[in-house]
């Protein structure tokens, strides 16, 4: 067996804020969305419509987003789970100390900028689903 590609796909109670905070936050770039209605995809938000998926991308990481009710319809281990993470997802990054300073000033839930004895400097955030993204860069 060959793995090519992780995409985490995460349940979400609203597809578009769940895209807004990422782009606006941390520069992820929308791909394509799904309506409520499943049979077609999209490449951009239209006013007053409802979407059920959506997948976003940054770099060599990418996203998925799918609302509540059709994300338990199609992982049934998923039902009776509250939305969130006992899992972080961590990244590496260049330029941590800039891009930590530039979250700093927003409504985010962030820990501290550390440096770890493995030689890592991080911090975590947790986004507005719950789910916690890890982000670090190598230190010199």
């Amino acid at each position: 067996m060959k793995i090519s590609k992780l995409s985490p796909n995460f349940e979400v109670t609203d597809i578009r804020n769940t895209v807004d905070f990422y782009t606006e936050n941390f520069g992820f770039n929308l791909m394509m969305v799904v309506p409520e209605t499943q049979d077609r995809i999209e490449t951009t938000f239209i006013e007053n419509k409802q979407y059920v998926y959506a997948m976003i991308q940054k770099d060599g990481v990418e996203f998925m987003f799918q609302r509540s009710d059709t994300f338990k319809d199609d992982i049934v281990f998923s039902k009776g789970l509250n939305i969130g993470a006992t899992v972080s997802f961590y990244m590496e990054i260049e330029g941590i100390e800039g891009f930590y300073e530039s979250l700093r000033s927003k409504n985010i839930e962030m820990t501290g900028l550390k440096t770890t004895w493995y030689g890592m400097q991080e911090f975590y955030v947790k986004d507005l689903n719950g789910y916690i993204l890890g982000f670090a860069e190598k230190v010199e």
